[in-house]
């Protein structure tokens, strides 16, 4: 992890060395960037560490910048085959396991912080869903919204940043749109799949498992984060799977005996998708 001072001499971070190559390629940051890395008291050119220096790591071709939160920047377009082929060839085998027990630690090492912001987002998207009529289209509409928000505070909480009860619904502010199509037009794609054979309806259902992290994480434009999102997973579509089985049965189990166990047990599924987010969709660059 790293931290570098901004043209505007402020510091952020502390970001992964992917995150950083990536604002390199967008012209964000350069070799002469000062940064210094975790653990470390002495600022330095990133030219100076081995990640960036023109014998180390490569810079990813097809990666976009990253906006920052305050950026407030636009949706991104890439070519989603590109960009997904770029990252399914860099990205090692999704550890289920892994993931889970990664998630685990997290929600040890920020219990109240992790479960009080998911019970406060779940119960106001569930207040929006329960007023008639208008809860059909929040339900359709803002679902995404929502979740991408939580995942954002999820991933900030991920990578060692600051993160508040604010930013789970940052949604609305830094990608609404996005996140609103997103959510509609995967979940309408999903609901024809289920009618139609089940199975493509099951097989969509995990593959876009990753497009509200991508529209806020990449400011992907929509259907860019679902097409990614569809490549990616389908590259290791059994094990996304197994993760995503795995986790909601462990999420179920808070509902027996008291349903706020619920809240327990829904964040470590929620973690270990945005870990398994981070191992495929931010894999180091080769």
């Amino acid at each position: 992890m790293f931290t570098i001072i901004g043209g505007d001499g402020k510091e952020y971070g502390p970001v992964t060395t992917e995150q950083l190559q990536a604002w390199i390629a967008g012209g964000r940051a350069n070799l002469d960037t000062q940064a210094k890395k975790a653990g470390d008291e002495q600022w330095r050119s990133l030219g100076d560490f081995p990640e960036f220096s023109s014998t180390g790591a490569a810079v990813p071709p097809v990666a976009p910048p990253v906006p920052s939160a305050t950026e407030g920047a636009g949706p991104v377009n890439v070519a989603p085959k590109a960009y997904a082929d770029d990252l399914i060839a860099r990205a090692g085998t999704l550890d289920i396991g892994g993931c889970l027990e990664r998630s685990w630690n997290l929600l040890k090492a920020n219990f109240w912080p992790i479960v009080g912001t998911t019970f406060v987002l779940f119960v106001v998207l569930l207040l929006a869903q329960s007023i008639p009529i208008l809860g059909i289209l929040v339900g359709l509409l803002l679902t995404g919204v929502f979740y991408g928000g939580l995942y954002f505070f999820y991933l900030k909480k991920i990578r060692g940043e600051p993160a508040e009860l604010g930013d789970a619904f940052a949604g609305f502010s830094l990608a609404f749109l996005p996140l609103m199509l997103a959510s509609l037009v995967s979940s309408l794609l999903t609901a024809v799949g289920l009618l139609l054979l089940i199975l493509p309806g099951i097989y969509l259902a995990v593959s876009y498992a990753f497009v509200f992290l991508l529209v806020m994480d990449k400011r992907l434009e929509f259907w860019c984060a679902m097409e990614v999102s569809r490549r990616v997973i389908t590259a290791q579509w059994w094990r996304m799977f197994g993760l995503l089985l795995l986790g909601g049965i462990i999420a179920m189990l808070g509902l027996i005996g008291l349903l706020i166990g619920v809240f327990v047990t829904l964040p470590i599924l929620i973690g270990a998708v945005v870990y398994a987010y981070e191992d495929l969709c931010n894999p180091p660059a080769k």
